[in-house]
């Protein structure tokens, strides 16, 4: 077992636009008090094609701030929707059954993912006066055009369900499942229950839990989230990203 220092906590709030701008404060207001700045926000420049960013706006200023305070800024798609056509069965099962059509970037082009990575990023970088994090694909789904075009864009940190790696070096930077919740049906909610029970405790070195807006409008999963947190910080260590960088520099 690693000691405290060296064992980790990431957390993150997905979907962060100006669509879900009450929902983000009160997951802000539910994680403070176990992480207090140290979070990453993954930003969506225009969900669903009707809420975006715009510069100067309240919102924009707001995610300027956030920054300046030291939240980490991660570009979380573009759209977020997924309105691609697959030609493979997996990939078809991965879309339908893994998402509710949100998994955008697993059917893109390497030519679509990198104009939408390059619009994504130039966006939000304009609104918070310095250069973003990383990248997280909607619902953690990527397809060969995104990783070609990640690499291209020297990103330096992503992340999928199972791994963070590095696309500007290519270099792993921690291995383990995330903690998620999910509420569309009563079997995802009691099933993603269960699993945050189980792995809260797993000797994980870096042990990342990601919330959505959509969680706390749920009373169950509001009491599992403040549980998962304050048995984590029992023995991690609040971080940001940016460490498992600075770690991963250190070693070579």
């Amino acid at each position: 077992m690693l000691p405290t220092r060296e064992r980790l906590l990431l957390a993150s709030i997905h979907d962060v636009s100006p669509r879900f701008e009450t929902e983000v404060d009160r997951l802000l207001d539910l994680l403070r008090p176990y992480v207090g700045g140290r979070v990453a926000m993954l930003v969506v420049p225009n969900h669903w094609g009707d809420a975006p960013i715009v510069p100067g706006s309240p919102f924009a200023a707001r995610l300027r701030r956030w920054a300046d305070a030291g939240t980490e800024i991660f570009l979380h798609g573009y759209f977020h929707r997924d309105e691609s056509q697959y030609r493979l069965a997996a990939n078809r099962v991965r879309a339908r059954f893994m998402t509710a059509a949100e998994g955008e970037f697993l059917g893109l082009s390497r030519e679509e993912a990198s104009a939408r990575i390059t619009g994504g990023r130039a966006l939000l970088e304009d609104v918070i006066g310095r250069p973003i994090d990383g990248f997280v694909a909607p619902a953690w789904l990527y397809g060969e055009g995104t990783m070609a075009a990640l690499a291209q864009a020297r990103i330096a940190i992503a992340e999928d369900h199972l791994r963070i790696w590095s696309p500007a070096s290519g270099a792993d930077l921690a291995r383990g499942p995330v903690i998620t919740w999910a509420s569309r049906t009563r079997l995802r909610l009691g099933s993603s229950l269960l699993a945050a029970a189980a792995l809260r405790r797993a000797p994980i070195a870096a042990l990342r839990i990601g919330v959505h807006p959509p969680d706390c409008r749920h009373s169950a999963l509001v009491r599992s989230i403040g549980k998962t947190f304050a048995t984590a910080t029992r023995t991690r260590r609040p971080a940001r990203y940016s460490d498992l960088l600075a770690k991963s520099a250190s070693r070579t």
